[in-house]
């Protein structure tokens, strides 16, 4: 990167379930009104902005910038699955990196329907063809696997894989999955605060048995996030905050070893995670154990697991003795997951990834209040979407 990015606002609103939501707009312009009032500037003076959303459309992201303001300034809607959000900070950092804009906004927003996800458009190939041939010979040893949503078989059949490679227990699973949940009890923007414990996730409805529970996946969400990144001159100019900034990024797609390596887990993106996070720690000049606090794709309990590995944050086959020594949690190696994670504070995909932008900030800034990671300095947010793409970046609090 060729110069440094400033976060120099954030905004977010509570998420709610399918139903009990505003309309995508309105979602959409309070986390930006909040974002810039944040940043405290107005929108007249964004000079680019990236809307990220995976269901709705083209041009929604107009549609729900113009509540906020019509200065002019070019919209591009960006839809990446569920790492749409951190595809459009993605964009948007590399227009001010490379000197293209000084000032841009990012908007991630999503109003979600009930249930599982599922295909819109029905008369043309899915872009999942591929994966759902390799999901399908991959889970065939167990007609379970057959009868629930695919979701649901990707990311179980990832985690069945760690289990017989390592021995991972699925009470490991419900360890992630309690834990999300204390972390999710102190953050009153989550969807989810109810604590749970280890024997309510293992007693829950299996969706899968002996692989998953209801409790362990994501509930479908609504709701909106918002960051300002700026050029450090323009952040000097209008007396902004430089406090947080962008160390390092780094974007993946799949590789022929997503669909070629007989791997439940390099399908749903381990190998996408690895590379990323990679490109990051080595653009970065820093390690994995230099990491205090982590936003990472936890759209189900068996996905925050492999993250751990794929992540550089446990050595591989290590992931299960990591959760039981509670070096995920407060009081351990590195926070996973303060907000709550997608699993409690909910996962409304376009709008995830400037949720966890919107988290980082906070902790690095020390106003994360009862979710504040102490002596946090460097944070480290991943986010993956499935068809695929994955995006992990490195925040910093300056000096």
């Amino acid at each position: 990167m060729s110069t440094p990015v400033i976060v120099a606002g954030v905004g977010m609103i509570p998420f709610a379930k399918p139903g009990a939501s505003e309309p995508y707009p309105a979602m959409g312009a309070a986390a930006v009104r909040a974002a810039l009032a944040d940043a405290g500037l107005p929108y007249a003076q964004m000079q680019q902005a990236y809307v990220g959303y995976v269901y709705g459309d083209s041009t929604s992201g107009q549609r729900a910038l113009y509540e906020v303001g019509q200065s002019g300034v070019p919209i591009f809607n960006v839809n990446n699955n569920c790492s749409t959000g951190s595809t459009a900070l993605y964009l948007a950092r590399q227009a001010v990196a490379s000197g293209a804009a000084d000032c841009v906004l990012v908007l991630g927003l999503e109003q979600m329907r009930p249930g599982a996800l599922g295909s819109v458009y029905e008369d043309r190939p899915s872009p999942f063809d591929a994966f759902d041939a390799t999901c399908a010979a991959l889970t065939a040893d167990d007609p379970a696997a057959a009868q629930i949503p695919l979701a649901l078989r990707y990311f179980g059949g990832a985690g069945r894989e760690h289990m017989r490679r390592y021995g991972t227990p699925l009470a490991t699973f419900a360890k992630i999955r309690a834990k999300a949940s204390r972390h999710a009890a102190r953050n009153p923007l989550a969807l989810l605060r109810r604590v749970v414990t280890v024997e309510e996730v293992l007693q829950d409805r299996e969706v899968w048995p002996g692989v998953m529970t209801r409790l362990m996946a994501c509930p479908p969400t609504c709701g909106a996030a918002a960051a300002v990144l700026v050029s450090e001159p323009f952040a000097r100019r209008h007396g902004l905050s430089t406090q947080v900034r962008i160390r390092a990024q780094a974007m993946t797609t799949d590789r022929e070893d997503s669909f070629q390596s007989g791997s439940m887990m390099q399908l749903v993106g381990a190998g996408m995670t690895r590379e990323a996070a990679r490109r990051v720690y080595e653009s970065a000049g820093v390690g994995p154990e230099a990491i205090t606090v982590c936003e990472l794709h936890d759209c189900f309990a068996h996905n925050e697991l492999i993250s751990y590995e794929a992540l550089g944050l446990c050595p591989d086959g290590e992931a299960a003795a990591f959760v039981d020594a509670g070096d995920n949690s407060y009081g351990g190696r590195v926070v996973t997951n303060p907000s709550g994670g997608l699993l409690s504070k909910g996962h409304p995909l376009g709008a995830t990834g400037l949720a966890q932008c919107y988290e980082l900030t906070q902790q690095l800034r020390g106003r994360a209040e009862q979710r504040q990671v102490e002596g946090a300095r460097l944070a480290l947010q991943h986010n993956l979407g499935l068809g695929g793409a994955c995006v992990v970046t490195l925040y910093e609090r300056a000096n």
